[in-house]
């Protein structure tokens, strides 16, 4: 935990819905200072979703949520102003090449020394050779790279990261780990999604596990497991499991009564 006594992400009965779909059913979440949080799930689960909200991209259907003091439904650009963002699936401007839109960002950030920080995460990330090329022409890692340099360039006090590794070589993703455990323990926030578990152990104080958009259990990492020799892999499948069954017993059910 941080000094900051006041959490820096609440989130009061929060559910998405698109028509009839329900993306995500009604959940409360606090993140506190220092903290690494984790939101675990299969694919498809509903944690893109969970982040979008809390980050101001998507308007809750219902429920509040305050991040770093600000509502993000009223202010979503100035909450999206104030926090790092590695969002799923998304590359920086096809047009510009790494070291245009890392200067770019590190302007808008406001980055102090900003020739000399673009400079350091592009030597950082190995993309020295490819500061001129076109991010169009870079391979998936190397964009992944420049997404990830954007969002640690100004050492935001609280960072949302959504499968932030999934295009890195192993080298990468143990630095990119190392980084971000010096960043909590100088008293950044993390809010991580993820489906591999391997990151929760490693890394996170506290965690969330989810499928079909429901929580089904959330709490430190010890406290999930239901005995000494139950591993974390024993607890997700046990509890993603169980949802899948749980679902598949209620459409069975919608089916005999129509």
């Amino acid at each position: 935990m941080g000094n900051d006594d006041s959490p820096l992400v609440i989130a009061k009965d929060i559910a998405k819905r698109y028509g009839d779909f329900v993306a995500l059913h009604p959940l409360n979440v606090q993140v506190d200072s220092g903290e690494f949080f984790g939101v675990f799930g299969p694919n498809g689960a509903g944690k893109s979703t969970f982040m979008k909200l809390l980050t101001g991209q998507l308007k809750p259907s219902i429920g509040e949520i305050e991040v770093l003091g600000i509502n993000a439904r009223k202010n979503p650009q100035k909450l999206k102003a104030n926090i790092g963002i590695v969002p799923e699936s998304e590359s920086p401007p096809s047009f510009l090449t790494p070291v245009e839109f890392l200067d770019f960002v590190a302007r808008l950030r406001g980055v102090e020394e900003r020739e000399q920080k673009v400079e350091y995460w592009l030597d950082w990330f190995g993309l020295e050779e490819k500061r001129d090329t076109m991010c169009k022409d870079l391979s998936k890692g190397q964009r992944q790279k420049v997404m990830l340099a954007c969002a640690f360039i100004h050492k935001p006090k609280l960072l949302f990261l959504d499968e932030p590794f999934a295009n890195l070589d192993p080298i990468y993703q143990r630095k990119c780990r190392e980084w971000l455990m010096d960043h909590v323990a100088d008293g950044g926030t993390i809010f991580l999604c993820s489906h591999v578990l391997e990151m929760a152990e490693r890394m996170c104080n506290r965690m969330a596990i989810i499928n079909h958009g429901r929580v089904l259990a959330a709490g430190k990492v010890s406290d999930l497991k239901q005995s000494s020799e139950e591993t974390l892999e024993d607890v997700f499948i046990r509890l993603v499991g169980k949802s899948i069954e749980e679902v598949e017993s209620m459409d069975g059910n919608s089916s005999e009564e129509e």
